[in-house]
């Protein structure tokens, strides 16, 4: 199956749902009128864009109707495309890692997919030729660092982790020393999910960064929030926290072939103007896939 098809397939959910509105809204097409662009944005918003970036989407819609004299239901639609697509591309979506070692911090609430998804993205980088290592900085959850293990065993990757209770930034910090001494390539990095106490979390988190920068002050560091994309607006809200905390640089939204409202995603990117970087679509080891904003659009309508 290839790149589109999969994106298209996992999107089935939220494809429905739009095209079962904007079927209707464009069926019943004969003006660009006030009714027209309320009941598009109604549709936006019903996909979880959301308030704010459905009404934005629409009124840049509207202008560009005006401006173009656009007339058709095709020019109108793909109009719109180009102005989510737009919306979406609001940074560079490709992983920022080539020192050696690069280290990509992976954070989010517990249940989001976060292990999952540093076992899936272990899997591809190392299908890519690299020499990856995992750190189980999730040292507060009964089982994390099992977990991982399990994952690292998957991918074929090595693996660094302590007892359960450990200091999250001094399993780091062995991460660090292993990888010197191996010649990693990316080091995935674990991190514990509690957001109920934000000061906490953000202790902890910059102590982790700390270590980072002391230890590798040359080397590329990603920071990837992983949302699930079932949550919809409730993940908007966890992200623009974990933005404020801990410098996000970009998203992962998991299981997106579980609802209808994947929409969510351009309302998040555009909210935060952080780019999403990779999209979950089933539960397969290869169904992480790298964003790309127009296949997305062009999947969703």
């Amino acid at each position: 199956m290839g790149f589109f098809e999969k994106i298209k397939k996992g999107l089935t959910k939220t494809r429905q749902a739009m095209e079962n509105t904007l079927l209707s809204i464009f069926s019943d097409f004969a003006v660009a009128d006030e009714e027209f662009f309320d009941e598009l944005e109604e549709s936006l918003i019903l996909a979880d864009l959301g308030v704010e970036t459905a009404g934005k989407a629409v009124e840049a819609l509207r202008e560009q109707v005006d401006f173009k004299h656009l007339t058709t239901t095709d020019q109108i639609r793909n109009e719109l495309r180009q102005i989510l697509v737009g919306m979406l591309e609001v940074g560079d979506a490709a992983l920022n890692i080539g020192t050696r070692p690069s280290v990509v911090l992976v954070i989010g609430v517990n249940g989001v997919g976060k292990t999952t998804t540093i076992g899936k993205l272990a899997n591809q980088l190392k299908g890519e030729g690299k020499n990856v290592l995992l750190c189980a900085g999730d040292t507060f959850r009964a089982a994390a660092a099992d977990q991982l293990e399990i994952w690292a065993g998957r991918s074929g990757v090595d693996i660094v982790r302590q007892h359960e209770g450990a200091d999250p930034a001094s399993v780091v910090f062995d991460g660090i020393s292993a990888a010197k001494a191996r010649g990693t390539d990316v080091i995935l990095v674990d991190t514990a999910g509690r957001l109920h106490n934000k000061a906490n979390l953000m202790n902890e988190l910059a102590k982790i960064s700390r270590v980072i920068d002391r230890e590798l002050p040359e080397s590329d560091k990603e920071v990837l929030l992983v949302l699930d994309g079932t949550t919809g607006q409730n993940g908007l809200l966890q992200a623009k926290q974990f933005k404020e905390i801990a410098g996000v640089t970009g998203i992962v939204l998991t299981k997106l072939d579980g609802t209808a409202k994947g929409g969510i995603v351009i309302a998040i990117a555009d909210a935060l103007q952080v780019p999403v970087k990779y999209i979950g679509v089933g539960e397969g080891i290869d169904d992480l896939m790298p964003f790309e904003a127009r296949s997305f659009v062009e999947a969703l309508i």
